[in-house]
């Protein structure tokens, strides 16, 4: 099965996309199948089991809460952001839900949502589901696994995304295999990505749905700097920094100009990209709409360098887009194909890491790398988040999650110019880098795996 471009970067809702996104999606995948089925309306009840990561840090995630929307029929694309949350408390309020939208039975949120730290055997994070007649038997039974990204598999590995999907003209499951189809194309990395997206669609279509991508991250970055709230949801009463960063930048910029007429900063654009990075993280963290990029705790990387790219480097056009997500994408491909783009199962450089690896790859293919340049920016990004946990203190995506994905936009940034000074030749080969760092997620503690057991997570006073 191919992946596509538009597997990696999907319209979801925060604050995770492997423990919101995917639950949600679950949820609905369950309900649809009842209904195919011609179970639905003989559903009395449904119950519904969190295990692993998903129970450890579900409350803090919204993982309850997206997992009861998903039986509504709620979508991550489309669902009200706003009303999502009022949703969700009126099913808690009422012990009423609606499953698939069309058929009422009773559900108590605080009993038919259980939650197990132990983990399933297969991921960690796991659910399941079981719907029940009036009289108690059981009708039906699922189990999910959410494996980062939004992507959701069942229990007998059936991809939720892009099932069935066609066959690509220029497969690669590999970094240097994929310098080869390059090489035979005689065509940069978003070449071979154009390629292999008609086998899903009209390359027009393609074209559209990715710029579409772009204005959802473009909207997404001017929400989390218009919001007026100054603290994010949770307990850990975290402040607000883009909407005011923002105003200072702006203000900054307009008396230096009228003062010296040129901004002589050599940091100025450094300012921007940790704005774009931290509205984007404190939008997710809100439970906004978002990108996954390719994660949602990862969500604003990719965005900020490529805020970065259409901002500061002139030139940049809508072409100049579809090639920095068409890349991004493809080096993700690698990363979900080959190792794990799931905090929950390789920790924080799974995400962060493999979202600076992609943005680094990127912005180095707009700004005219060679495909072996690309690879080496890639592998720079990569390198240098290898070990990187995750510890999201409280259970949010918020500590150390919205710094670190501002850290992590500058050093793609610097990544992608390393590359451009050399030629392309180096010696750690990025196919060589995912897989170191799927032997360290391998062998890293799970207690430093999106459980909030250990790091920042227990040494971090919460309130």
């Amino acid at each position: 099965m191919a992946l596509s471009a538009l597997d990696l970067f999907s319209v979801g809702i925060g604050p995770s996309s492997s423990h919101t996104v995917g639950p949600m999606r679950a949820g609905a995948r369950f309900v649809s199948g009842l209904r195919d089925r011609g179970l639905l309306d003989r559903v009395a009840s449904v119950r519904v089991e969190l295990f692993g990561s998903l129970a450890a840090t579900g409350v803090g995630h919204g993982t309850d809460r997206a997992v009861v929307l998903g039986l509504t029929g709620a979508d991550p694309e489309t669902v009200d952001v706003d009303g999502a949350f009022a949703d969700f408390d009126r099913i808690g309020d009422t012990r009423r839900l609606l499953l698939g939208g069309a058929h009422e039975i009773a559900f108590d949120v605080s009993s038919d949502v259980e939650f197990h730290l132990e983990a399933l055997p297969r991921h960690p994070n796991g659910l399941r589901f079981h719907a029940s007649d009036e009289a108690g038997t059981e009708l039906a039974s699922a189990e999910f696994y959410s494996v980062g990204g939004g992507f959701v598999v069942s229990a007998d590995d059936e991809p939720v995304l892009g099932a069935d999907g066609p066959q690509v003209p220029h497969p690669f499951t590999s970094a240097d295999e994929l310098l080869r189809r390059c090489a035979q194309l005689d065509g940069s990395i978003a070449d071979v990505m154009l390629a292999n997206e008609a086998a899903f669609r009209p390359e027009a279509q393609t074209r559209e749905r990715l710029l579409h991508i772009w204005k959802v991250m473009q909207e997404c970055v001017e929400n989390g700097c218009t919001r007026e709230e100054k603290f994010l949801p949770g307990r850990l009463a975290v402040r607000r920094r883009a909407p005011e960063l923002r105003r200072r930048l702006r203000e900054q910029e307009t008396r230096i100009r009228a003062e010296r007429g040129d901004m002589d900063d050599p940091l100025w654009a450094m300012e921007w990209v940790n704005l774009y990075a931290l509205a984007v993280n404190e939008e997710n963290a809100s439970g906004g709409r978002v990108v996954t990029a390719p994660t949602n705790g990862a969500a604003g990387i990719v965005p900020a360098v490529l805020h970065y790219l259409t901002r500061f480097v002139d030139g940049t056009d809508n072409d100049t887009v579809v090639t920095f997500l068409l890349t991004a994408a493809a080096i993700g491909i690698l990363y979900k194909e080959r190792a794990s783009i799931s905090g929950a199962e390789v920790g924080c450089q799974g995400e962060v890491g493999s979202a600076c690896s992609m943005a680094a790859g990127a912005l180095c293919a707009a700004l005219g790398g060679t495909p072996a340049q690309v690879e080496n920016a890639a592998e720079i990004g990569i390198e240098h988040n290898l070990g990187l946990t995750c510890d999201p203190v409280g259970g949010l995506v918020q500590v150390p999650c919205i710094e670190r994905n501002a850290i992590a936009s500058v050093k793609a940034i610097n990544a992608a110019r390393l590359a451009l000074h050399g030629d392309g030749d180096h010696r750690v080969r990025l196919d060589e880098a995912i897989e170191t760092m799927r032997q360290t997620g391998k062998d890293m503690k799970s207690k430093y795996k999106e459980t909030s057991r250990g790091g920042l997570a227990v040494n971090v006073i919460e309130c």
